[in-house]
This record gives C-alpha cells, sequence and structure tokens, in this order.
C-alpha cells in the first residue's frame, strides 16, 4: 500500500494535470484500503476474505460549472482519460452559484495534528482465527445460550489523500481492528432470541479481550430469552447507550448544511435557541486521539478543531461544508465530508453528548412503570417534521428496577420534544464514532404489542 506522502503526491498530481486541461479549479481524493478479515462458526473457520483497493476521485470546476468522476484504473492512460472527461463535462453542467473549492485563506496549513491513528501493525489469519474462535468460545460458554451465528475477527488499513488547487495537499493513514460475535438462546416454544457484542479499535492493543466480547455477546443474549409484552401507554423510555447513539444521527442530520439549505430539517429555525434540556451537552472532537471518526483535516482541507455544538441545551452552530455556507451567508465549520466519488456532503466526527451528573440507576430509581430499550427496529423518521416511530425490544423498569424482557413493541413522540425532555446519565464511554451515556427521555409514548 502506499505510504500517506505518496497518496498525497498522486491527488496533487491529478489536480495539476486537470489544471492544464482547462480546468479553473479542481481537487482530488485518493483513498487505499487493505483488509483481512476471517468468520468462524461453531468452532470452524466458515471465510477467510481479504480485499485491496485503491481508488481516485477527481472534482473540477470551469467557472461556476462543475463535473465529478472516479476511477479505480489508476494507469497512465486512464488517468489522462480522466482528466479530459471531467474537464468536458463540467464545460456541460448547468452553472452552480454555490459551486468552489473551500476559501484559499481558510485551508490548513502547518502540521496536521498528532492523532495516533495508525499503529503501524498488522495482523494476519491465524491471528485473527484465533480472535473469532475465543470470541465465539466465550458466548456459547454462558448458561442459556443455544447456538451461534458465529464470530468474526478482522484487521485494515487505510491511506487517505485530499489534494486541492487553492494551495492544499494532504494525508493520513489509519489502522482498525475488531472482534464480534452474534449468539441465540431460547427454544421454538418460548422463541428463539439473538444478540451480539463488539468492539473496534484503531490500535490493536486497545481492542477488548475477545473472551469478555464473547461472553458479553452470550450474557445479553440469555437475558432476553421469553419475551412478554410491554404495556401501553405515556411513559418514560431509557436508552442504553449502544442504541441512544442513534439521537445523535437524527439530530446531526437535523443541523447538516444540506438540510438547512433545501428546508427539510424540523431544526430548521432552531440556531441560538434551546433545542435540549438544560444542563445538555453535545461535542464533536476531530482531535480525539485513535478516535474511530478523527481526522487531521476536513474534506475540503480546512482545518477542524474540537467544539460545543449544543451548550447547555442551546443549540450553538450548524455543521457547514463551504457550499452550504456560501448559501447561508456563513463560515464552514470544517465538517465536510469526502467520498471518492462526487462533492463534499457534511458529517461530524467524534460526536458525543457528555455524560450527566447521575448513575443510571439513580436516573431510573424513581420510573414507576417504564421500558429500557436495548434494540430498535425499522427506520420510522421523518427529518422534516421530527416525528419518531421505531419498532423496539429490551426490559420493563418497574418501581425503579430493569426487570423482565418484552420484545415487539413501538416507541414514538417527536425529536423536538424527545430532545428536550432528555438526561444523561454519567456512564459515558468512547466506544463507537458516535457516543452517549444511558439517556431518559420522559414521556414518550409505548405502544404494546
Amino acid at each position: 500500500m502506499l505510504t500517506p506522502d505518496q497518496a498525497r503526491e498522486r491527488a496533487a498530481d491529478i489536480v495539476a494535470r486537470a489544471r492544464s486541461a482547462g480546468a479553473d479549479a479542481a481537487d482530488a481524493v485518493f483513498a487505499a484500503d487493505a483488509s483481512l478479515d476471517v468468520s468462524v462458526r461453531l468452532g470452524a473457520v466458515e471465510d477467510v476474505g481479504r480485499s485491496e483497493s485503491e481508488d481516485m476521485g477527481l472534482r473540477v470546476f470551469v467557472g461556476q460549472r462543475t463535473a465529478s468522476v472516479s476511477t479505480t484504473d489508476l494507469s497512465a492512460d486512464a488517468i489522462a482519460t480522466l482528466v479530459e472527461r471531467a474537464v468536458a463535462m463540467a464545460r456541460e453542467a448547468p452553472e452552480d452559484r454555490w459551486a468552489g473549492l473551500a476559501p484559499a485563506e481558510r485551508l490548513m496549513h502547518g502540521a496536521p495534528p498528532l492523532l495516533d491513528l495508525d499503529d503501524g501493525g498488522a495482523a494476519g489469519p491465524a491471528d485473527l482465527k484465533a480472535l473469532a474462535l475465543e470470541a465465539e468460545d466465550a458466548a456459547r460458554g454462558v448458561a442459556g445460550v443455544t447456538n451461534s451465528e458465529g464470530a468474526g475477527a478482522s484487521a485494515s488499513r487505510s491511506v487517505w489523500a485530499l489534494a486541492t488547487s487553492a494551495g492544499f495537499a494532504g494525508a493520513y493513514a489509519t489502522t482498525a481492528y475488531s472482534v464480534s460475535a452474534s449468539v441465540l438462546a431460547g427454544d421454538v416454544a418460548g422463541g428463539m432470541v439473538r444478540d451480539h457484542a463488539h468492539h473496534i479499535a484503531r490500535h490493536r492493543r486497545h481492542l477488548e479481550p475477545a473472551r469478555e466480547i464473547g461472553r458479553r455477546a452470550g450474557d445479553r443474549v440469555v437475558a432476553r430469552v421469553n419475551p412478554g409484552r410491554a404495556a401501553s401507554g405515556a411513559m418514560p423510555v431509557v436508552f442504553d447507550p449502544r442504541v441512544g447513539a442513534s439521537l445523535l444521527g437524527h439530530f446531526s442530520g437535523a443541523i447538516a448544511g444540506q438540510a438547512i439549505t433545501r428546508r427539510t430539517s424540523f431544526l430548521l429555525d432552531a440556531l441560538g435557541t434551546r433545542v435540549f434540556a438544560d444542563g445538555v451537552t453535545i461535542c464533536d472532537d476531530p482531535h480525539r486521539p485513535h478516535g474511530l471518526r478523527s481526522r487531521p483535516f476536513d474534506g475540503e482541507g480546512l482545518p477542524v478543531s474540537p467544539m460545543q455544538v449544543v451548550a447547555d441545551g442551546m443549540l450553538e452552530t450548524w455543521l457547514l461544508d463551504s457550499a452550504s455556507a456560501r448559501q447561508l451567508g456563513l463560515e464552514p465549520t470544517g465538517h465536510a465530508a469526502r467520498g471518492v466519488g462526487g462533492g463534499p456532503g457534511v458529517s461530524p466526527s467524534n460526536l458525543y453528548i457528555a455524560a450527566g451528573a447521575l448513575p443510571p440507576a439513580t436516573l431510573i430509581e424513581d420510573i414507576a412503570s417504564g421500558v429500557y430499550v436495548t434494540e430498535l427496529i425499522g427506520q420510522g423518521v421523518n427529518p422534516v417534521t421530527g416525528d419518531y416511530s421505531r419498532g423496539a425490544a429490551g426490559f420493563r423498569i418497574e418501581n425503579g428496577v430493569v426487570t423482565t424482557p418484552i420484545a415487539e413493541f413501538t416507541i414514538a413522540g417527536n425529536l423536538r420534544d424527545m430532545f428536550l425532555a432528555l438526561t444523561p446519565a454519567n456512564d459515558l464511554e468512547f466506544r463507537y464514532g458516535t457516543n452517549v451515556p444511558t439517556l431518559r427521555v420522559d414521556g414518550m409514548m409505548v405502544a404494546g404489542g
């Protein structure tokens, strides 16, 4: 695989070629990835897979006209054809008054932040097989587990580079290691249930022991055997951290620049107003060492920095790339996200709700009747109105205690109301790209099966 320096040179070279071919401005993305994964089931290897890829994407501007092309053929002839095609397409494209590169004066210069995203290591098939088998053995060893859907382990390394004709060229590498296990419990008469556990880390030394991951999967599924039905009515809903992060996904989508410019957000006029309860703080930290979504610069070459998106319940900023910022008369916020094909979109980095003051047990001790949600099903969310309705599974909360499993119920509300009624616990852990502590939302509607 190419080094970051070589990847950066590749991206800069195609930008120079585009300028020579008649483009007024251009930017290019180079992405390379190599991954290895092993899956096992019932103690035997099911599959060993390896993939390698190199992709190049080019965006060119002719005046206010733009076109994007991409290729996996990086031969000299293919690159020359790609450049010619992109410039010809741009000349025929409709004008876009908001199109353009990020402002040159805002581009990142100097040494990037040290985020330690690449441990320089590798894992072979035998290593990954051992991890997957260890995870599955631990999961199957939990009393009550009746079958396995399998376990897996993977290792990957990626290099990503961006260059623009405005004077930016940068690249960085990342590694990732993961272990997962999925098992079943119960029987035909009482109904089979399944659950899983996984962990992913940038550095192999930070990966949780495979036996702990497997044991967690087994404990989770056994706790869900013989689920009952939820009561119906308005009541508090408590979200386990592994599903509560989805609420932040709906929130970040609602404050993304494109949603605001297209007027397709339920938070359209909310900037500078209260959108969460008092005391709730939401942060975005692209500089988190080893973070799964850490990055030294954004998808347009702008510097990135930690920020409070919500401070004490108040919405402080939209998430903006350059195009949406121009349209709104604002400055880009360093949240442009870029794939190989097309122009930038918008995405947060390591987004999280800050920990609250109460332990989860204290957070629920006054709930006489409620539900604790560990699984969400379906996509019943309207991004324009904020209306929210999802299938769910989890546990009853009775007299302040999480008790018996329940399944096949629905939780519903409106995201604006839900955010204002949200209380975070103090158990925040950074396990995913988006992280939340246990969350309590009062006043949701629950419909039992």
